[in-house]
């Protein structure tokens, strides 16, 4: 097993973490923040999605059948 230094890689080009500036991480941080919570906002705009589709379906079986 190697001992590799993290690295990421932007732009096709390859950065060890390291070597990144402070103001670099702090950067770099904050678009993995970003990234999380936009991650989070979907799985839960997914679990509202599913709800709401249960609820119109609900409301499709309370209506009555003789609609005009």
């Amino acid at each position: 097993m190697t001992n590799q230094e993290p690295t990421i890689t932007f732009d096709g080009k390859d950065y060890k973490v390291a070597d990144l500036s402070d103001e670099a991480k702090n950067q770099l941080q904050s678009l993995q923040l970003a990234d999380t919570e936009i991650k989070r906002l979907k799985m839960q705009l997914a679990m509202i999605q599913t709800a709401r589709n249960a609820y119109q379906q609900a409301l499709v079986n309370t209506l009555p059948q003789d609609a005009h």
